[in-house]
């Protein structure tokens, strides 16, 4: 049974609801004095507590994708280069994409891909979602994505053409099926090209931790995980050596919701050549160590000092604004960023510009993401160039 599957948790449940009748029905006979009703009663709660946290593990696992196989859980990872193919599509034959030099996209079939919401039918008119693992060559990391491709890209008519690219990020700690199953960017995506409110566009989904569980926050850890590394050169790299995308900067955008939007904002006004724009949905506009990031800056006045940097009210205030487009998020009730937001927004300056959704009420959730999904691709759609370049 696979490490994330329903048969096993359920399995899992069944034997923690067995432990726990067993340990009431037992206790009367282990009640009694002496060495082995002593042991009797410390190996029932033993067991009974071992079987119930793995019910708990198990499911914020299931939940969250931290760990998708048993290898990836022992520390195994296939570094082997491979060849992408296309989940949905129902003609596998021409559904492979070309790795490309370096072997930087690898297949994978260990991620959910059961909720993208694309309707029924050839790639050429609906598009497809590809399950596929990113290899990062100077962050060393190997991390699982899915990449959206819109029906034009099966079309003969844009073979020649290089696609605009978003860079979409889950919140912390969910897994890549968050942005598919709950945030329904697929689904969303594909209505909004239909009803050509945007253009066509490949859009690649990843969680914001490249050292789970560890909260990396897209920081370039010293001496520690290079995330920034990795969101904005290895994953440029891999996605251009395999797919038709832009190869300039206009083309790229990022986006992301609750800590996915911090590192969205993040990484367009600390590498303003690479993401020009950025859409974040109920986002901080800081990033601070806690239980869950450790020690993300170092120490001494340098560690302050790049604590300071990735503070963005900060650095709109202290550094030259970058010349990028921002769509910021929040709720008047509801959401806790909201007086947040609206230092942000009055800090912005030329020539950075900023837009804004700010509902009157929502939360800090899916139900409330999912009002500002649409919206947002559209206005990201408006912020990149295609076709931006012929492919040769």
């Amino acid at each position: 049974m696979g490490l994330t599957s329903r048969s096993l948790l359920f399995t899992v449940v069944f034997v923690a609801v067995l432990c726990v009748g067993l340990t009431v029905w037992l206790w009367p006979r282990l009640a009694g004095r002496g060495a082995l009703p002593v042991l009797g009663r410390l190996g029932s709660i033993l067991v009974t507590q071992l079987a119930i946290m793995s019910v708990v593990l198990l499911a914020v696992n299931s939940a969250n994708s931290f760990y998708g196989t048993w290898g990836q859980l022992l520390g195994r990872y296939d570094r082997a280069p491979g060849q992408v193919t296309a989940v949905n599509d129902t003609n596998a034959s021409a559904a492979a994409v070309d790795v490309g030099k370096g072997g930087l996209i690898r297949p994978s079939g260990t991620e959910n891909t059961e909720h993208m919401g694309l309707p029924g039918g050839p790639k050429e008119q609906v598009g497809a979602v590809q399950s596929v693992r990113l290899v990062g060559r100077r962050s060393n990391v190997v991390e699982p994505a899915f990449v959206y491709l819109p029906p034009q890209y099966f079309q003969k008519q844009y073979e020649r053409q290089r696609f605009p690219v978003i860079v979409a990020i889950s919140g912390y700690p969910g897994g890549i099926d968050n942005l598919s199953k709950f945030l329904q960017i697929p689904k969303t995506a594909s209505e909004l090209q239909a009803q050509k409110k945007m253009q066509p566009t490949v859009i690649v989904m990843l969680r914001p931790t490249i050292a789970p569980p560890r909260d990396t926050e897209c920081v370039d850890v010293p001496g520690g995980p290079q995330a920034e590394t990795y969101f904005t050169k290895d994953v440029p790299e891999a996605l251009r050596s395999a797919y038709r995308v832009g190869h300039e900067a206009s083309a790229w955008g990022a986006l992301g919701y609750s800590s996915g939007g911090t590192c969205a904002l993040e990484l367009a006004m600390r590498q303003p050549s690479v993401y020009p724009a950025a859409a974040a949905l109920s986002a901080d506009y800081k990033i601070k160590n806690d239980l869950t990031t450790g020690n993300l800056f170092g120490g001494g006045e340098e560690g302050k000092q790049r604590e300071r940097e990735h503070d963005l009210i900060w650095r709109l205030k202290n550094l030259p604004a970058p010349k990028v487009s921002v769509l910021v998020t929040s709720s008047k009730k509801g959401e806790k960023n909201f007086k947040e937001t609206e230092k942000f927004l009055k800090a912005v300056k030329e020539p950075m510009n900023a837009s804004k959704i700010i509902l009157d009420e929502g939360s800090h959730n899916f139900t409330t993401w999912r009002r500002e999904i649409g919206p947002s691709l559209e206005w990201m759609s408006k912020q990149l160039v295609f076709p931006q370049d012929t492919n040769s």
